[in-house]
């Protein structure tokens, strides 16, 4: 642990900084005389200082190879496991305290030959933003960092904004980042994401916001990382131990010889990343490789005038080279294609100039071209792009004790082109597309046509089948995405049959025509099947995928309709229906969708956003997602039709706890007397006035929690009650009768009166059984609303309470002056019924609004969830009205 200054450490009570060590190394930094570079992580949502292991652990073995000659310090910070994913509150706090700790660590290195003068930082998850939040410090020196890797972070908007100060951070951090992107031009960024398995954070969201400066941000997915080529999950991304290599590699790399430090140079810097995550020839990083090569050694030379070679090498002491003349091949041929099984680091494929020899002393060294693959190295060369070159030279060095193969192969672009249309988005796995590929080459290219938007989601199916069943070198299958760095690589036997998930991660920019391509790496003499199916729930998981976040907007949505159908029914029949039935009657998707499709379609016009603007009314949510090529008109539909379902299991089961606490509540206590009270009396307002200054003192979430279990479980005038004489007087023989006109149970006469215990006359004198059952209708419907309202809240509830001890007041509570309304309300709401509501003036108003609000909750809730308590709130506010006008 680093000892902070004393004035910080009293600030950030909660917060603390370390230094990984183990073993020698551990003991011998204790006196924190450091000569190292400096790391510091910042863990996320939740996370913990000590995810800094395996980097720390790699990076000390690596300073072990090199005999110490260039280590590196990691440090790290621990923010106490706040969940800053979900509470925004404390992520301004964690940026000024990571100003804090990179002064401090920049001191211990003061008194050092090597003092450094800046900080490398990785941070994963919310840590990667806090990081590019410390540019928008106004006393931040931005020299103070120039590198930043960050793992799984959502840089483009939050996972759930479930508060304002969370959207208000993100649009600070985003915006300075556009606005001064000159200034950040010495600061050299990558964002590496999970890929498909890291189901918490998508990788579209970890993309960096295009900036102008692509020279200086670098944005991957893990499955497209050379050596890697692997999806990792939201944890798993800061232990995969490929991950952690390509990290450490490209860290010892980006050393400058002079000041023992990382590279000041940005343009070295983005060289290093771009080897080691983007492409790796399968060559040591070099900064200045050497442009010609001697090729010496008493080798023999070999002359191949084929179009079409391969080659087999098996514990063979002698050296060779094969040249390949092209001037033979220029006319019939636009490309040329080498792969070498042999994944040494060693240059192995040149180009010579010397036309008139059949051997060349001095060559172009072309393998820094290549490119590596699981299982070979590969490179290719358009012929026209190299006029000079006369001979293409292969290098085959000695191969004692080991095996391996080449292959070169000249040919045009067209015969090894395909074009394979994808299915379309709603065929629904009703239409497949293939193509059969006789296979004479090592390499084909199928182009799929028309794929380039998120919702297309289907399967690729490759089957092979060889002609001989020989040993033959695996398949490799490549998914490559050219707008971004998503690929996908798998390796295959042969034959086999191979399947490929092919879905994007981001859309096709407007102005990008490029085509996906599935690129096969194959064997000669085998045929290839290629495949494309979609099936309906490939499309049912990539709208999950990109709008899960969205669910509670549509549950609540739903709710809100089904509720002011209620209210409705109330004031045109004087009885409250039940809550699913008005569901299936009130939540219809053409109530809503069709008018934010045409504001959407509006905005598109700048009379309209001059209008929209004028009445200082925020962009509708759905705008800014079709400009992320995030959303179309059917996403909404299906999201809709989600969230009535839940919806309606949910009514089903807070009908069915009522029931069930009401039996046990009759069973365990019995009430004696229920009056007719009035809304509210001194001893309800002492409460609410209570529950108000647990609100402002502590936290507003708490408050809401507290308010809601009374009103579950009835503290004042139970709504379990009104089930109790439900339940009483359907399972009484002689103390009903059903009313001819309504169907609706009262109290027969006084005789019958008799029959029912003594503690329960009071009860039943005081309501009639109508009046219970509506009460009870619409009370589930209010406790379904407000469900919502404590889960979306819960969070900040949860953060309070994990540092209760170091601040008894939640600072800032996102829902402190909401909750004092809440508590209001649901003071009032609990001791009202039915009988008061239906005979307001204001009931037909309060019956209208809940429309208008579900819709102005699809409009600008879906990227700020924070929005929906305050239009529940607003609902239930005209209730409260109802109650006393």
């Amino acid at each position: 642990k680093i000892k902070l200054p004393k004035k910080t450490a009293r600030r950030y009570p909660a917060y603390e900084l370390y230094l990984y060590g183990e073993g020698n190394y551990a003991e011998e930094n204790k006196n924190l005389l450091l000569t190292g570079i400096p790391v510091l992580f910042l863990p996320g949502n939740a996370g913990s200082y000590k995810q800094v292991r395996s980097l720390g652990s790699i990076a000390l073995r690596k300073a072990e190879d090199v005999d110490f000659k260039y280590h590196f310090n990691f440090f790290s910070v621990n923010f106490n496991e706040e969940l800053v994913a979900l509470y925004g509150g404390s992520l301004q706090r964690q940026t000024k305290f990571v100003h804090e700790c990179i002064k401090v660590i920049l001191k211990l290195y003061r008194d050092g030959e090597f003092a450094p003068t800046s900080v490398a930082i990785v941070g994963h998850s919310m840590g990667g933003l806090v990081a590019r939040a410390l540019l928008t410090l106004k006393n931040f020196k931005p020299e103070l960092i120039n590198l930043l890797i960050t793992q799984a972070t959502p840089h483009v908007a939050p996972v759930m904004p479930l508060d304002r100060y969370l959207t208000d951070f993100y649009t600070a951090v985003n915006n300075h980042w556009i606005l001064k992107a000159q200034d950040l031009r010495n600061l050299t960024t990558l964002s590496v994401a999970g890929g498909f398995r890291d189901y918490q954070v998508r990788s579209g969201l970890a993309f960096l916001p295009r900036l102008s400066q692509h020279d200086s941000a670098l944005s991957v997915v893990s499955s497209a990382v050379p050596r890697t080529w692997a999806s990792t999950d939201h944890l798993s991304i800061v232990w995969c131990k490929e991950l952690i290599l390509a990290t450490i590699r490209a860290l010892f790399d980006l050393i400058d010889e002079n000041t023992k430090q990382i590279t000041e140079d940005p343009k070295k810097r983005m060289s290093v990343l771009n080897h080691h995550f983007v492409r790796h020839p399968a060559k040591i990083f070099e900064d200045n490789p050497e442009v010609f090569t001697e090729l010496t050694g008493i080798f023999m030379w070999i002359t191949v005038k084929a179009s079409k070679w391969t080659y087999s090498v098996y514990n063979d002491s002698d050296g060779k080279y094969f040249t390949f003349p092209l001037a033979s091949h220029r006319k019939s041929y636009s490309h040329v294609y080498c792969e070498n099984s042999m994944l040494d680091t060693s240059s192995w494929i040149y180009g010579c100039m010397n036309s008139n020899v059949s051997m060349c002393l001095e060559a172009t060294d072309l393998s820094w071209r290549a490119e590596l693959l699981p299982t070979t190295k590969v490179v290719m060369l358009k012929l026209p792009d190299y006029p000079s070159l006369s001979h293409i030279v292969i290098q085959v060095p000695p191969a004692v004790g080991n095996k391996y193969t080449l292959g070169c192969e000249f040919f045009k672009e067209d015969s090894r082109t395909v074009q394979l249309p994808v299915t379309h988005l709603f065929s629904f796995g009703l239409s497949s597309s293939k193509i059969l590929l006789n296979s004479t080459g090592l390499f084909y290219n199928v182009q799929l046509q028309h794929f380039n938007q998120i919702y297309q989601a289907f399967k690729i199916h490759i089957e092979s089948h060889c002609q001989s069943l020989k040993e033959r070198k695996p398949n490799v299958y490549r998914l490559h995405i050219p707008w971004s760095h998503e690929d996908s690589i798998i390796v295959a036997k042969v034959p086999s049959l191979t399947e490929i998930s092919a879905k994007l991660h981001i859309a096709q920019p407007q102005n990008d025509s490029r085509v996906p391509e599935l690129n096969i790496y194959s064997s000669s003499d085998c045929q290839y099947e290629v495949k494309i199916k979609s099936y309906p729930y490939t499309l049912v998981f990539q709208i999950i995928r990109f709008h899960a976040s969205a669910f509670p907007i549509y549950i609540v949505s739903n709710i809100l309709l089904a509720y002011g159908g209620q209210l409705s029914t109330l004031r045109s029949t004087g009885q409250c229906s039940d809550f699913s039935l008005e569901l299936v009657r009130t939540a219809k998707p053409y109530k809503v969708e069709p008018l934010i499709s045409i504001v959407v379609f509006l905005q598109g016009f700048n009379w309209f956003r001059e209008i929209w603007e004028s009445l200082s009314l925020p962009e509708v949510d759905a705008a800014v997602l079709s400009r992320q090529d995030a959303w179309f008109p059917l996403v909404s539909l299906i999201l809709f039709l989600f969230g009535t379902g839940i919806a309606y299991w949910s009514g089903i089961f807070f009908s069915t706890s009522l029931r069930l606490f009401s039996s046990l509540w009759l069973t365990l206590i019995r009430p004696t007397v229920l009056q007719n009270d009035r809304l509210m009396t001194p001893r309800r307002l002492c409460g609410l006035l209570t529950l108000a200054m647990v609100s402002w003192t502590t936290c507003g979430a708490f408050a809401v929690l507290l308010i809601y279990l009374q009103y579950f479980m009835g503290y004042h005038k139970p709504v379990c009650a009104f089930v109790t004489s439900v339940f009483y007087f359907q399972d009484s023989d002689h103390s009903k009768e059903t009313s001819q006109n309504s169907g609706i149970y009262t109290v027969k006469t006084q005789s019958s009166m008799d029959s029912v215990p003594e503690a329960t006359q009071p009860l039943c004198k005081s309501t009639t059984i109508a009046e219970a059952v509506n009460s009870l209708k619409m009370h589930v419907t209010i406790l379904n609303l407000f469900t919502w309202i404590v889960l979306l809240n819960l969070p900040s509830l949860i953060y309070w309470l994990k540092n209760l001890r170091y601040n008894v007041r939640l600072d800032p509570d996102p829902c402190r002056f909401t909750a004092i309304i809440i508590i209001c309300i649901l003071e009032i709401l609990m001791n009202s019924s039915t009988s008061e509501v239906k005979s307001s003036k204001l009931l037909k108003i309060a019956a209208k609004v809940p429309l208008p609000l579900s819709v102005a909750m699809l409009a600008f809730g879906r990227m700020h969830l924070y929005r929906v308590p305050h239009f529940v709130t607003f609902s239930l506010v005209l209730h409260v009205l109802c109650c006393v006008v």
